[in-house]
């Protein structure tokens, strides 16, 4: 297996920019908002003044305890956010949370566009979407072909149905939608004997499922692997998974796959960092990624 070490970002944004970053906080500017709002990775000093982070028309979000905060200077409660490349396009809808996040995280293009590539090369066949948030990946899977079946699932009712009127959005209708907690339902389908040509992850470094499950990275993210090898098809597959946990390295997603996936003919094996280019040039790290496929 040929092990390729990268450092990609998205290259395709022309609704989305990384402005800043510095002092724990970073600037962005989502269609015609621009955002400011912390960023724990950020720990150097910002390449622009002050003045230039304090201009008119910032939306700021304002901590009030380590996990949520309020927005200062909302125009909207919500608004809509175009993604183009040349072979797609999709739209978001996005939305001010207490928790600083608006529903869309940017660097995932990325992802995005291997996935679309993946999911083209397939004639039919199902994709699976754990911790799949409000459904960028999903959305993507979902429009490159019409043919494919895409499960969507998340433990969170809430972002489930926002996942929806992306959908909606984008005229998409090969979606199913689940409500669970991922470890439990991939152990079902291990039971049910049923496959996957595609499986993309996002795990969050702690969290719960919908009946209370708990989920902690570092505890459960081998098990998983583990299991996700049992439903991946073996014949025609690809696999993605992206974590943010501050303290993973590139290394212990390669060592996973190389130990749970040893009798997959992986032609290449995609590990690195994701991050977003700022207009000053500078890096944003956004999570450690890991990807490959046969397709």
């Amino acid at each position: 297996m040929e092990v390729q070490y990268l450092q990609v970002y998205p290259k395709h944004w022309n609704t989305y920019a990384l402005i800043d970053s510095g002092n724990f906080e970073k600037l962005e500017q989502f269609g015609n908002y621009v955002l400011r709002r912390p960023e724990p990775q950020a720990l150097w000093s910002p390449f622009l003044s002050e003045k230039e982070w304090n201009k008119k028309n910032i939306v700021l979000f304002e901590p009030t305890s380590s996990h949520s905060g309020n927005w200062i200077g909302i125009k909207t409660d919500n608004w809509l956010l175009k993604y183009q490349t040349q072979t797609y396009k999709l739209q978001f809808q996005l939305t001010f949370t207490k928790f600083k996040h608006i529903g869309i995280f940017p660097e995932q293009a990325e992802n995005w566009d291997y996935i679309y590539e993946k999911v083209t090369k397939l004639k039919e066949g199902r994709v699976l979407n754990l911790f799949a948030y409000t459904g960028g990946a999903t959305l993507a899977a979902a429009i490159a072909n019409q043919q494919v079946q895409v499960t969507h699932l998340d433990a969170v009712k809430q972002v489930v149905n926002w996942a929806k009127q992306n959908a909606k959005i984008n005229h998409l209708q090969n979606i199913r939608w689940i409500i669970d907690d991922a470890l439990s339902f991939v152990k079902r389908e291990i039971r049910r004997g049923n496959l996957y040509e595609g499986i993309i992850m996002d795990p969050p470094a702690f969290g719960h499922g919908p009946n209370g499950e708990l989920w902690k990275l570092e505890e459960h993210l081998n098990n998983l692997i583990f299991l996700i090898s049992k439903i991946l098809n073996p014949k025609n597959f690809f696999f993605v998974i992206n974590t943010y946990s501050l303290n993973f390295s590139p290394i212990l997603l390669e060592n996973l796959i190389k130990i749970h996936f040893k009798n997959f003919p992986i032609p290449k094996l995609q590990i690195g960092d994701l991050y977003l280019k700022a207009l000053s040039n500078h890096k944003l790290p956004t999570g450690v990624f890991c990807r490959f496929s046969n397709l």
